[in-house]
């Protein structure tokens, strides 16, 4: 995912009614904003000004020309006057990307003084912007609306930061999830409606035996091996018998193979996220935690115990936040610390956590593994660094797609010295005991994705974007409000699986 690679187009609304020197300088003055916004530096991706349209059929076919570019990831649409609103029909019925309005204007300010009806007839975005917004409404469109002038700072920040949504959502809709075995221990949370998945947000699961994986392992070269050992290195710190000659040299050296090894092989099928099971290791000399840890830095979606919904928003945030500072991993609520107002959650899993959270050099280190058939495992040891961050999941909840987004605070990182994993210690908006129940109460996994640099708006846009069930704990939640937005939620949908 290369985001020099892809495209926001902007298309301004206007008509002929007020004549051709109007058309003109609508023009002028739209391609003078998107100068200014590609060259603010503030933005991940280029806009690229598509024209005035002042017609259905001009309209239509630059929606048209926006759903068959695979640059294009998104359309911000702007009415700089009057742009009367049936004249996007067509075009809003048949588009399928995101969308924006942006209620700006040319000018900052009002000309206090020179303000005449040549200038009133021309700047009609307050007035232009409501109509195209009815139209959008009454055709249940979802959109980002943003409003500010287009020149400020926090205005180019809320367009960034949706773009960065766009990319997402555009890299989701050929996401293949390689599943290295099924399914854990009858786990429900985990699973769901691969087809409807697929339809609504475009991740494609396929099933791929462990055997299958083996063979690309075993062809790994000792002399790639001993480059990747050297790499190893040069970024982390090694653990006393984990070092060339030390008695556990060789689990570090296997770990390396398997992730030689399992890149190719998702390259090679084209994935971009995978799951594994710590009971499906046919062949394996260890479980694959180590490489999960490496791949997952280089955006890798990955899950454990085949939870394919998880692998797949853990990619979706790595898109979203790159470039970004702070990290970005698949975690799991591990043990509670209760201490009043001050209780935290232990976020950890058996191994595979990203090292990017750290804000401290990994350790290597080889413990046994005593669950399944895991065995002896390489594996990366830090904690996370404190800052505030979102944890998310995505549940099936049978008649749709939900996503929980909890706020959380990463307290400060406290001495573990007999643990030898990955982890987080933090506290979920609003405390422990509201954060916790209303986490349950929607049915949350005990896996989450989570982001110090993906904020809550990106994800209630791209909550939007997929037409997806969407709730959040933050810093205002009470349990009795969280309580009647899931029961007013299930008549919603409900109601709109009966009419649909």
């Amino acid at each position: 995912m290369d985001f020099k690679d892809l495209e926001i187009w902007f298309i301004t609304g206007a008509q002929l009614l007020y004549g051709g020197d109007a058309v003109v300088a609508v023009d002028s003055h739209s391609t003078q904003m998107v100068k200014s916004l590609n060259d603010s530096g503030k933005l991940p991706i280029k806009v690229v000004y598509k024209g005035t349209v002042n017609s259905s059929k001009e309209i239509a076919k630059a929606f048209s020309d926006a759903n068959s570019d695979n640059k294009c990831i998104g359309v911000i649409t702007w009415m700089h006057t009057f742009s009367p609103a049936k004249m996007w029909i067509q075009g809003l019925k048949n588009y399928k990307k995101p969308l924006l309005h942006f209620h700006t204007q040319f000018n900052k300010e009002i000309p206090w003084n020179e303000i005449d009806m040549d200038f009133m007839n021309l700047n009609q975005s307050a007035h232009g912007d409501r109509e195209f917004g009815h139209m959008v409404s009454r055709m249940r469109k979802n959109r980002k609306v943003i409003v500010g002038h287009w020149s400020d700072e926090k205005v180019q920040a809320k367009l960034a930061s949706w773009m960065r949504v766009c990319a997402g959502w555009a890299d989701a809709q050929d996401m293949l999830i390689i599943r290295f075995g099924d399914n854990m221990n009858n786990v429900a949370v985990t699973d769901g409606d691969k087809v409807e998945a697929e339809m609504r947000l475009g991740y494609h699961v396929d099933n791929a035996p462990i055997a299958t994986l083996v063979p690309y392992i075993e062809a790994v070269k000792e002399t790639e091996i001993d480059a990747l050992i050297t790499e190893y290195e040069k970024v982390y710190d090694f653990a006393a018998d984990c070092k060339k000659g030390g008695e556990k040299h060789q689990f570090v050296r296997d770990a390396a193979a398997q992730e030689i090894g399992l890149r190719r092989f998702l390259q090679e099928k084209g994935a971009k996220g995978f799951t594994t099971s710590f009971n499906e290791l046919e062949g394996m000399k260890q479980l694959m935690g180590f490489a999960s840890q490496r791949l997952m830095a280089e955006g890798y979606g990955f899950g454990a115990e085949g939870d394919w919904k998880t692998a797949a928003l853990v990619r979706t945030m790595w898109v979203m936040g790159k470039g970004l500072p702070g990290g970005q991993s698949f975690l799991e609520d591990y043990t509670l610390n209760f201490d009043g107002e001050n209780s935290t959650i232990l976020q950890s899993h058996m191994l595979e956590i990203n090292p990017d959270i750290t804000g401290t050099k990994p350790r290597i280190e080889v413990h046994f593994l005593g669950i399944g058939d895991a065995r002896t495992c390489s594996r990366l040891v830090f904690q996370a660094h404190k800052g505030e961050g979102v944890a998310a999941t995505i549940v099936d909840m049978g008649n749709r797609f939900r996503m929980i987004v909890n706020e959380v605070v990463v307290e400060e990182p406290k001495p573990l010295p007999k643990l030898p994993v990955a982890c987080a210690l933090w506290k979920p908006m609003p405390n422990l005991e509201i954060g916790a129940a209303a986490w349950i109460l929607a049915g949350g996994t005990h896996h989450s994705s989570f982001s110090y640099s993906v904020t809550t708006e990106m994800l209630e846009d791209y909550a939007d974007i997929a037409g997806i069930e969407l709730v959040t704990i933050d810093k205002n939640t009470t349990i009795n409000n969280f309580k009647f937005e899931l029961k007013v939620n299930e008549v919603y949908y409900l109601l709109n699986t009966a009419l649909s």
